[in-house]
């Protein structure tokens, strides 16, 4: 018999609505350095399902319609926030240049995909 001392979550992997693989592969891959873990289609011109990391960070990013809604946020913890911000900024992305504001909490760097979804980078 299972208790509750049994149990153990060992990560969340979000999953994020995308419309367009072409600017989802620009955003992710080449702006924010992401690796492409797999891709899946049930055929070839149906949506696409892909998986991707950087650094321990995994992100399912889904073209399904029931799969997830635009507009969501991910909170994500992390260190060498100005690391990342600095190589960000050094890419001269069109559509994004993201500051880092300080909050109580710590340092907070957040980008906007081109679908109307958010990640909030945070180091405490």
């Amino acid at each position: 018999m299972s208790t509750q001392n049994d149990i153990r979550f060992t990560n969340a992997i979000p999953i994020l609505r995308i419309f367009d693989e072409a600017k989802a592969r620009e955003f992710y891959l080449s702006f924010l350095g992401f690796n492409v873990e797999f891709e899946h289609r049930f055929e070839p011109l149906l949506p696409l399902y892909m998986g991707i990391e950087r650094a321990g960070l995994s992100l399912h990013l889904s073209e399904h319609h029931g799969d997830a809604c635009p507009g969501s946020t991910v909170y994500v913890p992390m260190e060498n926030i100005e690391a990342y911000q600095a190589e960000l900024l050094a890419k001269q992305y069109g559509y994004g240049r993201p500051g880092i504001e300080t909050m109580p909490w710590g340092k907070v760097m957040e980008v906007h995909d081109p679908f109307g979804n958010r990640i909030r980078f945070n180091q405490a």
